[in-house]
C-alpha cells in the first residue's frame, strides 16, 4: 500500500518541499534524491492534508 509522504529539500540554500507517493519514509526520500541528487533531504514526514493546504508543496515528476 502506498502513501504520499511530504520530502522537504534544500538546495542551494532555498528550502522547498515535494509530494511523493512511496511504501515508506525511506522510499520516499530516495526517490527524491535520485530525481534530484544535488538536494539535501531536511526531513520527510506523511503527507498532512490540511497544513500543505495552507502552503501546497510541488508533486514529484513521475
Amino acid at each position: 500500500m502506498q502513501s504520499q509522504f511530504t520530502v522537504g529539500i534544500n538546495t542551494e540554500g532555498k528550502g522547498d518541499r515535494i509530494v511523493v507517493r512511496a511504501e515508506d519514509a525511506l522510499i520516499a526520500a530516495l526517490k527524491v534524491k535520485a530525481e534530484r541528487p544535488e538536494a539535501m533531504i531536511t526531513y520527510v514526514r506523511r503527507l498532512n492534508r490540511r497544513g500543505d493546504q495552507r502552503h501546497p508543496p510541488h508533486r514529484l515528476e513521475r
